[in-house]
Parts: structure tokens; sequence; C-alpha cells
């Protein structure tokens, strides 16, 4: 069975962006999904009846974006997902990180994607949707415990530049969502995690299909709940 409804999945090789087009897939979209290097998507593919195609690109190179927007058609769902884990050392303070993992983190996680979602908001119709992956470590009035303090910045960073995109595009009817998927165990969220794929992905799908059409920024966890910023 399916929706009629399509999405594009940037950063979807493996962990949270995986599962998040293999959940689509599942609930009958038409899903396109990006990886950098050879992944799992092609097995996932062979599975999908003709409802999952995979695009190559490095979201850090824009010339890599424009191409990849030439090549597309419209979608109900852009989704960004594409991002790095930690510094060398996750426990470094922004007085102890190099200056090269500073800014790979910062390029990674907040300026690439929100280049990609400006390279490809033109994709997605008024009625759609237009979402990145951010986390609850972004929010500044929830950061009572420190920690993690470079992965904490670039997505705080990430969630200012969403916010930055929605005012000068205030007449935009389209939804725009800043999700919050939880702590979970996957390669980036590592073993100690709370909470399984299988515990957060369908929840964040939950709460990308119910706000579709509501228009609006807003800063999400999985159950839909608001973030404080």
């Amino acid at each position: 069975m399916t929706t009629g409804k399509s999405a594009l999945i940037i950063g979807a090789s493996r962990g949270l962006g995986y599962a998040l087009a293999a959940e689509f897939l599942r609930r009958g979209w038409q899903v396109t999904a990006t990886e950098r290097t050879p992944s799992a998507l092609h097995e996932l593919a062979k599975s999908a009846e003709g409802r999952l195609t995979v695009e190559t690109v490095d979201i850090t190179a824009p010339e890599q974006v424009a191409a990849l927007r030439a090549r597309l058609g419209r979608f109900d769902l852009l989704f960004v997902n594409a991002g790095t884990n930690y510094t060398t050392d996750p426990s470094a303070t922004f007085a102890d990180v190099s200056t090269e993992d500073f800014t790979r983190v910062m390029v990674t996680n907040a300026l690439s994607p929100m280049r990609v979602v400006e390279t490809l908001q033109d994709l997605v119709p008024a009625t759609g949707t237009i979402g990145v992956m951010s986390s609850g470590q972004g929010s500044v009035s929830g950061n009572t415990n420190g920690g993690f303090e470079v992965y904490r910045a670039s997505k705080s960073a990430l969630n200012q530049l969403m916010r930055s995109f929605a005012a000068r595009h205030a007449d935009d009817p389209r939804t725009l969502l800043l999700m919050a998927p939880g702590w979970v165990k996957t390669d980036l969220g590592g073993p100690s995690a709370r909470l399984t794929v299988d515990e957060s992905i369908p929840g964040v799908a939950d709460t990308i299909e119910a706000w579709a059409g509501k228009g609006g920024l807003h800063y999400l966890d999985r159950q839909g709940q608001t973030v404080n910023w």
C-alpha cells in the first residue's frame, strides 16, 4: 500500500537516517535517500519494490548538492539528517578542542545542513515539510550539566540558522521542523544511550506526519512535545 507521498532524506546511509528512510518505506512513502559512500541502502532498495532511490552526495561539497538538486523532482518532505559525532575527544571543552575539530563539527552539523536546505528548498511545495535532525543538546536553556560542548554548540548553531531561515521566509506556509530524537544507541549515540532506534524513529516519523501542513517553525522531540530553545 502506498500513500502517494514522497520524502528526500539526506544522510541516510546508517543510524537514524537509515532507520527513518526504512520507516517511511514501511508507511508506504516513496523515498529518495542519500549516502556519501556505498551503504546498506542498496540492500534496502532490493526489498522496497521500486519505492527507494539511492543518491550519492557529500553535503560538505556545495557543488555536489547543486548537482543533486538538478537531478531531483518534487517531495512532500525534505529531511536533513547528515551530521558528525563529536570531536576527537568528546569530553573536550571549547578551551581544549582543536580548531580543526571545532571547524569540522560546525561545518558538518550546522553550516552544511542549512546549505542543503537553502539549495533544495524549492523541491518542497507550499504544503510540504522541511526538517533537520537537531538534538535536545542544542537547547541552550536545557544545558544544565555541560559536557559535549562542541557538539552542543553545533546543534545550537543549527537551531539558530534554521530560525534565521524561518525569519527570512516569514510568509512561507511550509512546516519547518527541528527534530530532537532523544539519545539513541547508534554509532553516534554510543552503547550507553537510553533509547534504541526502534524506540526513537517511529515517534520521529509520527511527529513529522502529524505536523505536516501546520506551517511555522517548531523544535520538537520524538513525542511531538516542544523542546525549549
